[in-house]
């Protein structure tokens, strides 16, 4: 089983994929938008990525304030969570993305990936970083 991790920015859209068994988060693309509103080639993209690995899941990260509050980017994320659950007819999870962008960047810092590269890579990375955190969270429920 497959799932697909993603983290839904303005201009960007960072996937991961999880290898078959479910225990890592691996970077796969970032799908970029010329309009933030259309969406249509992107979702388009997303179900040619689900179709070619086999997804049964997606975990979209949810963007809370730092004070647990919800703000326009959490509106934004939910719409499009009903629209790829619609669309591609897939089960999808909001997982709490707070600091997954910022431990992205600190990676990429300690691995000294230039300040152009990590512009490039990193809302990739940020999708790692969710996914990776809902994986280990299953395994640990699965243990106890």
């Amino acid at each position: 089983m497959r799932i697909l991790g993603l983290d839904f920015g303005m201009k960007t859209i960072g996937a991961a994929i999880s290898d078959p068994f479910g225990w890592t988060a691996q970077g796969l693309e970032i799908i970029r938008r010329s309009e933030e509103n259309n969406l249509k080639k992107s979702i388009e993209r997303l179900k040619a990525i689900c179709r070619e690995y086999d997804v049964e899941q997606i975990v979209l990260g949810y963007p809370k304030n730092m004070n647990n509050t919800l703000g326009e980017r959490v509106e934004k994320t939910e719409a499009f969570k009903k629209r790829i659950e619609k669309e591609l007819k897939l089960p999808v999870i909001l997982w709490d993305e707070r600091l997954s962008t910022v431990a992205a960047e600190r990676g990429l810092l300690e691995a000294d990936v230039s300040r152009a590269k990590r512009k490039q890579v990193i809302d990739k990375m940020a999708a790692v970083f969710i996914l990776q955190g809902y994986l280990d969270l299953r395994a640990k429920e699965k243990t106890q």
